[in-house]
């Protein structure tokens, strides 16, 4: 479980997050969701250690992840943040075989060059993998760092926004890896979304935010109704069922 305990994150003067308590389900989709600026991106980045906690605690597995050490973490835990762009010229093979470095310290072993071919499988990158990342269209590229952050192999999985710059069919193909990696892997998945109709249909836990606080939490059916996402955006959002899905309304 993903835990975290009256987070607190300041920027001097001004708080960012607001005691924040969550408690993220194991082997499943979880989504936060919320407005511009409500502590979503932060909140992943207090979670995955990549910004300092201002007071409380956040744990994964158990593990206080502000004292475990990077390597043991990077075991337990794989980020992919919004800017996950490399200056370096890589093959496909090759980015992905970054995601072995907590295992492998940079010397490959069999086993772990089985785990990128099974990583470029999974997300059907076989054809692409001796491809330059340059090369790639941004669908292309963006499944190619999934299948990195797959490689590491870890149980908990975090992706800040990764269906930006995604064309609709890309961002429903990659919602749908995602959605695979729970149901077929048994992971932990935690993904930034501004999309609430997306979060609606393949998550199976919804975390809303807004103003640095946890407004909603629950199930799709708890978290999508009329008063609560109209109150957590600010406009009139109206929530109907199609083909069994809860789809939002918030054009007119």
């Amino acid at each position: 479980m993903i835990e975290t305990r009256q987070v607190v994150k300041r920027h001097g003067s001004h708080t960012v997050l607001h005691a924040v308590s969550v408690q993220i389900p194991d082997h499943k989709f979880s989504a936060i969701i919320g407005p511009n600026g409500a502590g979503k991106s932060t909140l992943l980045s207090m979670v995955s250690r990549l910004d300092a906690i201002t007071s409380g605690s956040a744990h994964v597995a158990g593990l206080d992840v502000t004292k475990t050490a990077s390597d043991a973490l990077a075991k337990v835990m794989a980020i992919l943040r919004q800017d996950n762009q490399s200056a370096l010229r890589l093959t496909v093979r090759d980015l992905v075989g970054f995601g072995r470095f907590p295992h492998s310290q940079g010397r490959m072993t069999a086993q772990d060059l089985q785990h990128v071919d099974e990583a470029l499988a999974f997300l059907q990158l076989e054809a692409l993998a001796d491809r330059y990342l340059d090369e790639l269209s941004g669908g292309q590229r963006q499944r190619a760092y999934i299948a990195m952050v797959l490689c590491q192999d870890t149980p908990y999985i975090l992706l800040d926004e990764p269906l930006n710059n995604l064309d609709m069919a890309h961002a429903v193909s990659m919602m749908k890896l995602l959605r695979r990696m729970v149901d077929e892997r048994g992971k932990t998945v935690v993904v930034v979304l501004h999309d609430i109709n997306f979060a609606s249909c393949y998550a199976d836990h919804i975390i809303a935010m807004k103003d640095g606080h946890v407004a909603h939490e629950g199930s799709p059916n708890q978290v999508v109704q009329d008063e609560v996402l109209s109150g957590l955006y600010g406009i009139d959002v109206s929530v109907h069922e199609v083909k069994g899905q809860r789809l939002c309304h918030y054009f007119a």
